[in-house]
């Protein structure tokens, strides 16, 4: 099935997001500026932004400590996260969550999340939710190949099946739990794992926008049909270490190099683009030179905003019926 040209410019213009992002924050935590820990995305845009990219409004997600990217894709404010990751009380969560628990129910992100395996569970409530409400809503799950081996995310899969959710389970495979090596943490494979539960599997390279559209489209259509979960395994690479501040001693020389020269998703979908006449290059371009004036007001105005005050710590903690 063709992209339209809305959607691939739509696309392309997260992916660019999402990377600029990113890479203004490896350079602004660096600083000392922004407090806690960041883990960036680098790397792996094609992920969320391929899945995402075949969401409605009335989809949910669920993300991990890695979210910032499953939050643009989904359409989260880059504005309101700068500030959120800065701590200002304009973010999206006023400050209180930061980078690893940004989170924006309005866009359907129910939040990244500093518990490793912590959104399968979610996700299997929000699916749920879908069905019950009958709204024709999907819940999808983004997880690591470390998440893949937590109890919870193991319960998650077998509760949806039990349940026959319209969920999906994204395992973003990037290599590595934290910094051992998912071949040698991961035992079986993560098909095997699906088969377990009795359910479907599919699998992408998620350096491959295009292809992570279509095998996403696929699941995303085989739950939102009432058909049941489904598992897609994406194979991908982060550029950064676990977090910032790593050094990635644990990784091959040369292998971030060859990640950033042969597998980068940003220019393997200009070359596909131009290849295929999908697109004009000057129009992404400009959406280069556009994102990058929206990162950098974000960061100003992330910089200029107040931090929260004293009375704002108990505020939104309690629902108010």
């Amino acid at each position: 099935m063709q992209i339209s040209k809305e959607t691939l410019l739509r696309s392309y213009r997260a992916m660019r997001t999402i990377r600029a992002f990113e890479e203004r924050l490896h350079r602004e935590f660096a600083t000392g500026e922004i407090p806690g820990f960041v883990h960036l995305y680098c790397g792996e845009e094609a992920s969320a932004v391929g899945v995402c990219s075949n969401l409605t409004e009335q989809d949910t997600i669920a993300s991990t400590h890695r979210g910032h990217g499953h939050c643009i894709a989904k359409g989260v404010d880059v504005g309101g996260m700068m500030a959120e990751i800065y701590g200002r009380s304009t973010g999206v969560c006023r400050g209180k969550g930061g980078s690893m628990h940004i989170a924006d129910l309005s866009k359907g992100m129910l939040g990244a999340n500093g518990i490793v395996g912590g959104g399968p569970p979610l996700i299997c409530g929000a699916a749920l939710s879908h069905k019950v409400l009958k709204d024709n809503g999907v819940a999808v799950a983004f997880y690591g190949d470390g998440a893949s081996n937590e109890g919870t995310t193991l319960e998650s899969l077998n509760l949806a099946s039990v349940w026959h959710l319209p969920a999906v389970f994204v395992v973003e495979d990037n290599g590595y739990g934290e910094a051992t090596g998912s071949s040698y943490a991961c035992a079986g494979t993560q098909k095997d794992r699906a088969a377990g539960f009795g359910m479907p599997y599919m699998e992408c390279d998620g350096s491959d926008f295009f292809a992570v559209h279509d095998a996403a489209r696929d699941a995303i259509d085989h739950a939102r049909s009432g058909k049941g979960p489904v598992m897609l395994h994406v194979h991908l690479e982060r550029w950064y270490g676990h977090f910032e501040g790593d050094s990635m001693s644990y990784r091959a020389p040369n292998e971030v190099a060859d990640a950033k020269k042969y597998r980068d998703c940003l220019e393997s979908f200009r070359k596909r683009a131009e290849q295929d006449q999908l697109l004009d290059l000057s129009a992404l371009d400009d959406i280069d030179v556009a994102v990058a004036d929206d990162i950098e007001s974000a960061v100003k105005a992330a910089k200029q905003a107040p931090w929260p005050e004293d009375a704002d710590l108990m505020a939104n903690v309690y629902v108010k019926i």
